[in-house]
């Protein structure tokens, strides 16, 4: 999750809580720490127990607690532990725990202020289900029915597994095949008991107290016999199910011998279990339980056949006379362990509706449990092993070839085959990469989770490779097979894991050349190619100054290539990928329709463009470029990569428009030295603002591509020289836009709007002063024709002697003076300069009062090299101390007059030019009043 995303949570959770934020307590506080505190904490059995323990003390119904707790446990609902926990961390905060107390006391006000209450037991409330009172008055009418009728129990229990079998609502999507209707229409074909009533169906059956001790052991043996089959006897008869998944109760002739009967009920609980595992065997049969399911329940049916041998060669010995009832107790012991780990595996699966990932879990779960009992391990293990044969399976086919076979919806990866590559070049928020394979957490085996990442890495490395159209061929590929040493299977995924990251890796930068496509990129949108951009504006400059709509994009793309092709850009192998694209909206608008800001800041987006849509946008302020990237250079360099690139370049190309702006008005203001020393005087005021102008403008462009940009290139080549996989060269992309969208002020909607209003103060000033020019040349015409035409009456024959021209250039410079005087002496002009300057100096200095104000944090630090660069002599230091001054006077004022507890807006700023240790300022040899040298040359 971006820092975006956690800061608008946090946000909207203070929000939510009434949580007033504060300089000392905020968003962007709680922001910093989950950001700090990403690394996930595994929660042991002592750290589970301990929590446990201590919520129990706490609370005031500690032994409902403990059962609750319990039977979510036993339910093997995930991550339990993990809550547990963190509700015991709670139980230390005392503040959080005020405030939930107080929103769940004024949630339960409202509820029962709504809702009337109602004699019906809460477990047959669905959580979160809203009822009306046409569905309450239905549930009572149904447990009336339930009460009164013993409808209920004359149903048998093949009817209830075939119902639910009929009517089970399919939630997964998964396509389950049609069902015979033979299925449902034969009650009798189960292995369980069939009819359930509550007394004996036969009236002739003698009462076993009226027989000798002898025959009735005799007999209740063979009703023991039938039981263990899943047959009814005459003397025990089953009872009906009072729940689909409730054990089996049994009831017994009570005229039989005390002695007798207690053997019974010992020996009554193998036919119980014995039920319950085979009505899970013949439910989980079903497609829609999946492949894990069947491959569990053929393991137990095969424990069961052997179970039946044994209760065969019991009838035997039964028939021959030589069975008693202490014989059969003897004989089933191993029994009676193997099907009561059978049944408590079967509840488990059952109370937990579990497929899949999950079965696994608890399966490896009650394994691990029988540390100790070698008997019991050796069972549940094997239980495992075949439950897990179908899931390794599809796992093997996952790493080893990058298919996905998983027709029930059980794997730990999941396809979403919405989500296509074509999209990658069309939508902007695409992800393919991270959204067409996904991990689902509730179908990861435990014994899995921490290779479930590698797991689902592999099998995306070789899928983008077949898609290429190369044949996958591991050469470790070897059949993995459960096993309570884990470090075998992960050997397996590791080999495969290398294999793939380095095959689809070499082939992305090896044969695709993607560093190379990546430098290509660079040269054009972060304007690399120093000759080819000033070419390129240099032609396109009349286009750039049209409207929108009277922009024709073939010229433009004719003057494009006209430009590459004469330039060193000729030179790289991919420039006709290189396109011209005008949007429809402008840089700013982009930048929080693209990045998604959600947060408070995005306020002041919403004041500051109300409707971007209706902007009359200039060839200049739509105008980017784009790049066509096919697949599998797309994976990295996908739309939302490229839409990056273009907020850069728009930035970077912006700034540049404004520097040639000021740099022709420099080239114009030449004029000036024409002009007498009066008239100078006057011009002196444009001539100084207009290089204050430039040196802000030369030195942020300086700062954005020396300081920003190639650094951070810098560091992406270098980490790419390390990288091991596609994640890595994704997530230094990914860091190097990042930074560079950070560094460059975009993603701060304060500082980017400042920036762009000086920008436009710039270039507002640099078209007035060309436009002065402009009159000031059609002045001069004007005044060289009159003269022209005056000297040719006199002297016609006396133009061709070097002093009488030069005579006439003095006069004509007299004669333009005056008039130069008479506009500039004009009290507009001197009016219109001072009102640029003051904007202007005003920008600036909120602008460096903003960096100041960032640069406390260490994501700011960066930012202070404009402000070393700007105030190089200490020319604006003096002003933004007397500006935090005076707002540090207007904090304190508005403290002690007002005692209702309303503060200032403006925070208090300390201005120190106190430069960090690793920055070196010699005076005169570096920095000067003209800024860097820059590509156009340098401006006096």
């Amino acid at each position: 999750m971006s820092e975006f995303k956690v800061h608008h949570h946090v946000s909207e959770l203070m929000n939510q809580l009434s949580v007033r934020s504060t300089d000392t307590v905020g968003a962007e506080v709680y922001t910093e720490m989950l950001l700090k505190n990403t690394t996930p904490y595994i929660t042991t059995n002592v750290s589970a127990n301990q929590a446990k323990r201590k919520i129990a003390e706490s609370t005031k119904t500690p032994i409902e607690f403990m059962a609750k707790y319990d039977d979510l446990k036993s339910k093997n609902v995930r991550d339990l532990d993990t809550l547990v926990f963190f509700l015991s961390k709670l139980e230390d905060e005392h503040q959080v725990k005020e405030v939930l107390e107080t929103i769940f006391k004024e949630h339960a006000e409202a509820i029962g202020a709504t809702t009337a209450p109602h004699d019906i037991p809460t477990q047959l409330l669905a959580p979160g289900s809203k009822y009306t009172p046409q569905n309450l008055l239905e549930i009572q009418m149904q447990l009336k029915k339930l009460k009164e009728g013993p409808a209920f129990s004359q149903v048998t229990t093949s009817e209830i597994l075939r119902k639910a079998l009929r009517e089970r609502p399919i939630q997964r999507n998964v396509n389950v095949p049609h069902q015979p209707d033979w299925l449902f229409q034969r009650p009798a074909l189960t292995m369980d008991f069939i009819v359930g009533v509550d007394g004996p169906t036969d009236s002739n059956i003698v009462p076993l107290g009226s027989l000798p001790t002898m025959m009735q052991e005799h007999a209740i043996l063979d009703d023991l016999l039938c039981c263990l089959q899943g047959i009814e006897g005459k003397y025990i008869l089953a009872r009906a199910l009072t729940e689909r998944y409730a054990p089996k109760e049994f009831m017994i002739d009570q005229s039989l011998d005390a002695s007798l009967q207690e053997m019974v009920k010992r020996i009554l609980p193998l036919a119980s279990n014995y039920s319950t595992v085979v009505r899970f065997i013949e439910e989980k049969s079903a497609f829609e339980y999946g492949l894990v399911n069947h491959a569990l329940s053929s393991a137990m049916r095969t424990l069961i056949k052997d179970y039946m041998v044994l209760v065969a060669q019991l009838e035997q010995q039964l028939r021959h006379g030589s069975l008693s009832l202490q014989k059969l107790w003897f004989y089933i012991q191993p029994s009676i362990k193997t099907l009561d780990i059978m049944a408590s595996v079967s509840n488990s699966i059952n109370r937990g509706e579990c497929i899949g990932g999950a079965v696994l879990s608890l399966l490896h779960e009650k394994t691990s449990s029988f540390i100790g009992d070698v008997k019991g391990q050796e069972l549940c293990l094997y239980l495992t092993q075949s439950a897990c044969v179908p899931y390794l399976e599809i796992l093997e086919k996952w790493i080893y070839k990058g298919t996905i076979t998983d027709p029930y919806s059980e794997f730990l990866v999941v396809e979403n085959v919405t989500i296509q590559k074509e999209k990658l070049q069309e939508e902007y928020n695409d992800d393919y990469w991270e959204h067409h394979y996904t991990i689902c957490r509730e179908r990861i085996p435990v014994f899995l989770e921490q290779m479930a990442d590698k797991i689902l890495n592999t099998g995306k490395y070789l899928n983008v490779v077949r898609q290429c159209g190369r044949d996958v061929q591991c050469p470790s590929a070897e059949e993995i097979v459960y096993t309570l040493k884990e470090k075998k299977y992960y050997e397996h995924i590791e080999r495969a894991y290398s294999y793939a990251s380095k095959l689809l890796l070499d082939l992305l930068m090896e044969e695709k050349e993607l560093l190379a496509r990546i430098r290509s990129i660079k040269h054009y949108f972060l304007l690399d190619k120093g000759d080819f951009i000033v070419q390129f504006m240099d032609m396109t400059e009349d286009e750039m100054k049209q409207d929108l709509e009277n922009i024709h994009c073939v010229r433009l793309e004719s003057l494009l290539e006209l430009a590459l092709r004469t330039s060193t850009a000729n030179v790289d192998p991919y420039k006709d990928d290189l396109k011209v694209d005008l949007l429809q909206y402008d840089l700013i608008t982009q930048m929080f329709t693209i990045l998604s800001i959600e947060t408070n800041l995005e306020g002041d987006y919403k004041r500051y463009r109300s409707d971007p849509t209706d902007l009359h946008l200039s060839g200049l302020e739509s105008f980017t470029f784009d790049y066509v990237v096919k697949w599998p250079v797309s994976l990295v360099l996908n739309r939302k990569a490229l839409t990056r690139y273009q907020m850069l370049f728009r930035h970077l190309f912006y700034t540049k428009h404004v520097e040639r702006q000021l740099c022709s008005v420099w080239v114009g203001n030449k004029t000036a030295k024409m002009y007498s020393i009066q008239s100078a005087r006057w011009y002196s005021a444009a001539f100084a603002l207009r290089q204050r102008m430039l040196n802000f403008v030369q030195n942020f462009e300086y700062y954005m591509m020396f300081e920003v940009v190639e650094p951070s290139w810098h560091v992406f080549q270098t980490n790419m020289n390390t990288v091991s996989n596609v994640d890595d060269v994704l997530g230094f992309h990914s860091d190097f836009l990042n930074n560079c969208l950070k560094d460059c002020m975009l993603t701060n909607p304060q500082l980017l709007k400042i920036v762009h209003k000086l920008m436009m103060v710039c270039v507002t000033f640099s078209n007035f002063i060309q436009k002065m020019h402009i009159d000031i040349k059609r002045l001069g015409h004007t005044t060289e024709v009159q003269m022209d035409a005056l000297v040719g009456d006199k002297h016609p024959r006396d133009f061709a002697d070097k002093g009488k021209s030069s005579e006439k250039h003095k006069q004509k410079a007299k004669v333009l003076s005056e008039h130069v005087d008479d506009l500039v002496r004009n009290e507009n002009f001197e009016r219109t300069i001072a009102n640029f300057d003051a904007n202007f100096s005003r920008l600036l200095l909120e602008l460096l009062d903003r960096i100041m104000e960032f640069s406390q944090s260490n994501d700011g630090v960066k930012l202070l090299n404009i402000l070393y660069r700007l105030d190089f002599n200490g020319f604006y230091t003096e002003r933004l101390e007397a500006l935090s001054a005076e707002r540090a006077a207007a904090l304190n004022t508005s403290t002690h007059s007002s005692e209702s507890g309303s503060t200032s807006s403006w925070p208090t700023t300390t201005f120190t030019t106190t430069r960090p240790e690793n920055v070196r300022y010699v005076p005169g040899k570096h920095y000067s009043r003209q800024g860097p040298p820059s590509s156009t040359g340098s401006v006096g």
